[in-house]
C-alpha cells in the first residue's frame, strides 16, 4: 500500500499491486533487499524499484519472476518518506544471505536514533556473510557509521559533499559522477541516478536488452554509466527569463561539447539575436561568455572535489587541450590549474561569483 500524508498524519490512498512471489518456482536472476531509514528519500527509492519490477516481468506485469525484492524497516512498520509518505507492507530485517544486494535508501540527516542503529548492526551482519551493500542518497552514511567502507572511495551527491567530508575525513567522497561500483560495494549520489544503477545491475543479471526495457517504459533516452557528471547547482531564484533558463539547463547537460550560441538558439527555440538579447539583459553577459564560465566552474570544482588529472578536466570541460584550459583558468582565477588545487583557500575565495553557487562549504 502507498499511503500519502504528512509525518503527524498520512491519509490512505491506494492499494498497490502485490507481486504474485509464488509464480516461479525457480529462483529469481537478481534478489534484492531493500533498507527504508526514517525519512527515506522517494525518488531514488522509486526509480530503482521500478526499474527492477519493469525488467521483472513481461510488458508491465509486475510480477516478481526475474528479479524480487522485499521492503525492510528495522521494527517491520511501515516506512515513512521524507515527503511524508509512507510504503508498506514492510517486513523487519531477514536473513541476509537471502539476497543479492542490500540496498539502503537514506535520507534526510538528522541525530541516529533506534532505526539507525538498527540498520547499522545489521548492515555489519550483511557484510560479514559478503553480501554486496548498496548505498543510495544519504544511505552511503550508514555504510560509513557500520564500518564497512574503510579505505574505500564513495559516491556522494554534491548537495551532501561537504557534510559527509566534515564528518568522516577518513573516507573519501566523490561527487563528479552518478554511481561508483568498488565490487561488493556500491555508492549512488541518488535521485534518478538509482535508475541507472538499477539498470547497471539488470544488465549484469539478466542482459542489456532487459535493462533497455526498463528504462525506455520509464522514459529515460538510455542507460548513463557511472562515471556520467552531476549536474552542478546554478542559481535559478535570480533567473525569471524562462528562455534563459532552458539555455541554461542545455549548457549544463554540454559541459563536455561546447555549443555554438546558434546551435543553442535552434536547442531552445529562439534566434540568435533574441538569446543574446535576454543573456545580457538577465546577466549581463552574452550567452557565449556565460557558457565559457560554466565550463571553468565546473573545471574549478572538478579540481577541488576529484583527483583527476588537470588533462582529463580541460577534457571533460570541452577545452581542446591542456593548455588551453590552464590559460583561460589562469585569466579567469589569477593562479594555474596546480596552483588552484594546492591551495585551497584560493579555490574558496572563488568557488561563488554572481551566476553560480556552491550549496556548501569547503572543509
Amino acid at each position: 500500500m502507498l499511503v500519502t500524508g504528512s509525518p503527524s498524519g498520512p491519509c490512505s490512498m491506494a492499494q498497490a499491486p502485490v507481486a504474485d512471489m509464488a509464480l516461479s518456482s525457480s529462483a529469481p536472476a537478481l534478489s534484492v533487499g531493500f533498507v527504508l531509514l526514517p525519512r527515506f528519500t522517494l525518488l531514488p527509492f522509486a526509480a530503482f524499484v521500478d526499474c527492477l519490477r519493469l525488467a521483472a516481468d513481461e510488458g508491465d506485469r509486475s510480477r516478481q519472476l526475474h528479479c524480487r525484492w522485499r521492503f525492510m524497516t528495522h521494527d517491520g512498520n511501515a516506512a515513512l518518506s521524507s515527503c511524508g509518505a509512507e510504503i508498506t507492507p514492510c517486513e523487519s530485517f531477514v536473513d541476509p544471505g537471502e539476497f543479492d544486494y542490500l540496498v539502503v535508501i537514506g535520507g534526510v540527516l538528522h541525530d541516529p536514533g533506534v532505526a539507525d542503529r538498527a540498520a547499522i548492526d545489521y548492515l555489519r551482519m550483511a557484510a560479514a556473510k559478503g553480501v554486496t551493500l548498496v548505498g543510495v542518497c544519504t544511505g552511503v552514511l550508514s555504510l560509513i557509521q557500520a564500518g564497512v567502507m574503510q579505505g574505500r572511495r564513495c559516491c556522494i551527491s554534491w548537495y551532501h559533499h561537504g557534510d559527509l567530508a566534515s564528518r568522516f575525513r577518513d573516507i573519501e567522497p566523490v561527487a563528479d559522477r552518478l554511481y561508483l561500483d568498488d565490487g561488493d560495494r556500491l555508492t549512488c549520489a541518488g535521485g534518478s541516478a538509482a535508475a541507472d544503477l538499477a539498470a547497471y545491475l539488470v544488465e549484469r543479471h539478466l542482459g542489456r536488452a532487459w535493462a533497455r526495457k526498463s528504462l525506455a517504459i520509464m522514459l529515460y533516452d538510455g542507460h548513463r554509466a557511472g562515471e556520467h557528471g552531476q549536474p552542478q547547482p546554478v542559481v535559478f531564484d535570480r533567473i525569471s527569463d524562462r528562455l534563459v533558463r532552458r539555455a541554461i539547463r542545455v549548457l549544463e547537460q554540454q559541459l563536455g561539447e561546447p555549443l555554438s550560441v546558434d546551435q543553442l538558439a535552434s536547442r531552445v527555440g529562439s534566434s540568435r539575436r533574441a538569446l543574446e538579447r535576454r543573456f545580457r539583459a538577465t546577466l549581463g553577459v552574452g550567452p557565449q561568455r556565460f557558457q565559457r564560465d560554466l565550463r571553468l566552474r565546473y573545471g574549478l570544482w572538478l579540481l577541488h572535489y576529484t583527483e583527476r588529472s588537470i588533462t582529463e578536466i580541460g577534457e571533460a570541460c570541452g577545452f581542446a587541450d591542456t593548455a588551453h584550459f590552464s590559460r583561460h583558468v589562469r585569466t579567469s582565477f589569477g593562479a594555474s590549474p596546480s596552483q588552484l588545487r594546492r591551495d585551497p583557500e584560493l579555490v574558496q575565495e572563488r568557488l561563488v561569483d554572481p551566476y553560480f553557487l556552491y550549496v556548501g562549504s569547503i572543509t
